[in-house]
């Protein structure tokens, strides 16, 4: 998907919370197109003013925010750091209210959420009509800030429930390939992914789609098994071949395949990433953008 927007328009304001591999994915996008660009962080202010990026250097699961400007989008792309000292529903819940308290004008909000939502599973299809059922803390509160996102001054807002992200800096697990080590999953369960430079685009098109829906399943729509992805990325890296504890698998909250049709059908123009093996192999080999 193209990083040039090639509609002409207004320069916006937009506001990026969480400046991780998605939002500066995100926040590069939008400088691209001539937007400004504010970011939080906890301590990094450094990499955020390198980037070209606003910081507003803040702790968002306890701290107050500072004055806000005017803005046109908060991206709450947060994620969840065990050793802040603050709880998921601290930082989800009450941080992104915090936050949207504090947002002097009326937004377009864009809530990075999860398909952890739904919990364990048995392999079924899930999609935006599916009733949740988190199994962990971080998938809990991420169910509860889409509640209160629904229902703030500033919502309906976008929630998007994202699949496994991807992308040259993150290939989950590919360390434990390479050494040889025991993989905590079940070899028959499903695996849904999305890669990164496609989460940043679909961010984008929902940020300013003219009525967007307030709730997406966001994958490539090609579930695999996790078996025949880890034996794909071990063959791609001449690693040895994947062990599994499926034992474990359970406290992991996967096998289930998401449908996001609903997304697919609206989004434009379509993913650039359709192919997860195919993509990742460009990756090993050097051939995917990081953008």
């Amino acid at each position: 998907m193209s990083d040039d927007l090639a509609v002409q328009r207004s320069p916006k304001r937009r506001l990026i919370a969480g400046c991780g591999a998605l939002g500066m994915r995100v926040a590069r996008r939008w400088m691209a197109a001539g937007d400004q660009v504010w970011g939080t962080t906890r301590s990094r202010q450094d990499l955020l003013t390198a980037a070209g990026i606003a910081a507003i250097v803040v702790d968002l699961g306890s701290g107050q925010l500072p004055p806000l400007p005017q803005l046109d989008t908060v991206l709450w792309a947060v994620g969840f750091d065990r050793h802040s000292g603050t709880s998921p529903h601290d930082l989800h819940v009450g941080g992104l209210a915090r936050l949207l308290d504090a947002v002097p004008s009326p937004v377009r909000v864009v809530l990075s959420s999860s398909t952890g939502v739904w919990g364990d599973g048995d392999g079924e299809l899930v999609d935006e009509q599916t009733p949740v059922c988190p199994s962990r803390p971080s998938a809990a509160a991420l169910v509860e800030a889409e509640a209160m996102l629904r229902s703030h001054p500033q919502g309906p807002g976008v929630a998007l429930r994202f699949a496994g992200l991807y992308g040259p800096e993150r290939l989950p697990r590919l360390d434990d390939l390479r050494a040889g080590r025991e993989i905590a999953a079940d070899p028959a369960s499903w695996l849904n992914l999305l890669h990164l430079d496609d989460a940043a685009s679909i961010v984008c098109w929902a940020a300013d789609a003219a009525a967007p829906a307030p709730l997406y399943v966001a994958s490539d729509g090609r579930p695999l098994l996790r078996g025949d992805w880890y034996a794909r990325l071990a063959e791609m890296t001449a690693s040895p071949p994947p062990r599994f504890v499926a034992a474990a698998a359970a406290a992991r909250g996967g096998n289930k395949r998401a449908n996001p049709s609903l997304l697919l059908n609206q989004l434009t123009p379509p993913l650039d990433y359709p192919d997860a093996l195919a993509a990742v192999e460009a990756i090993i080999r050097g051939g995917s953008s990081s953008s």
